[in-house]
């Protein structure tokens, strides 16, 4: 993934694709951000490609937060621009599930782990993280959860 990004950057150097090049350096510094905490608390790798997916994820709501903090204080401009950044993003995101995709996935993780309550909820979403990191709305999710397990 990381490979992938460099790439990305060189693209976008080369067609002077200002928008572009910000946000991905952007998204390099927060990977060796986190590079950086795991170090220090011990580890001697790098981040994998599941911890990058979930860095670009808090990314792209990060940016859907401030977007809708420009559009109620009228900055359509700082809006927009939070918008094109988003889509760059998303650009490096696996294709997110469908809501009817979502569904099948909870419901088969709660049959498999045998779920009967609300007690279950930690240990289906934790299975579902580990099955479809990148990929999934975990606040869809843990919403048909629930609902699956009679909350």
């Amino acid at each position: 993934m990381r490979e992938e990004i460099k790439a990305a950057l060189k693209e976008a150097l080369k067609a002077q694709d200002k928008r572009r090049m910000g946000t991905i350096r952007l998204m390099q510094a927060a990977i060796k951000d986190r590079d950086i905490a795991a170090r220090t608390e011990g580890a001697d790798t790098l981040v994998s490609d599941d911890d990058i997916l979930a860095i670009l994820a808090k990314m792209i709501k990060q940016r859907e937060e401030s977007a809708v903090t420009y559009e109620n204080a009228g900055r359509a401009e700082l809006a927009t621009q939070e918008r094109e950044e988003i889509e760059v993003i998303k650009s490096f995101m696996p294709t997110q599930l469908t809501d009817e995709e979502v569904e099948a996935a909870a419901a088969e993780v709660v049959a498999e782990l045998g779920a009967e309550s609300l007690k279950d909820m930690g240990r289906c979403m934790g299975e579902l993280k580990k099955r479809y990191a990148g990929r999934m709305d975990f606040g869809k999710a843990g919403a048909v959860i629930k609902g699956k397990l009679g909350a």
